[in-house]
């Protein structure tokens, strides 16, 4: 038992890479969420222009990448510090470099599903999420007062 102790603080990063995956598929491409965004927003404000709409369509899929790879980077700081208590650069480091990694290789995925399409620029806002975690991350300890290394 004591050899899958590992397993534990990974369990929820390793989980969020799924669901990460899955939003990467067909089912989460933009003409699929815009037939339910459209809708939605079209009840809640009747008179909205398509412009507007595919604005907020655009803000919501955007800001998407923005959240997941934002609790992602926080799962992977927390599955990389263990049991250990804390603020290290070196874990904060590692998880943005994971983040940035998985960001790159969830492009590559779409680039094979036919619906979507990779963009350097989500990685890159991906990379940008990951990246703000690790900074609230840094801010929450200090904040705190808890070691930092």
């Amino acid at each position: 038992m004591n050899r899958l102790r590992w397993i534990r603080p990974w369990l929820p990063a390793l989980c969020w890479a799924a669901v990460i995956w899955s939003f990467s598929t067909d089912a989460f491409s933009a003409q699929h969420t815009g037939r339910i965004l459209e809708p939605l927003l079209r009840w809640i404000f009747p008179g909205i222009s398509r412009e507007h709409v595919r604005a907020i369509h655009f803000l919501v899929r955007k800001s998407g990448h923005f959240i997941e790879y934002f609790v992602f980077g926080l799962l992977l700081y927390r599955g990389l510090r263990g049991e250990e208590k804390g603020w290290r650069w070196a874990w904060a480091g590692m998880a943005l470099s994971l983040a940035a990694g998985y960001a790159v290789l969830d492009e590559v995925h779409q680039s094979f599903v036919a619906s979507r399409t990779a963009s350097g620029w989500d990685s890159l806002l991906d990379s940008t999420g990951a990246l703000v975690a690790m900074v609230c991350c840094w801010a929450w300890y200090r904040w705190r007062g808890e070691r930092q290394g």
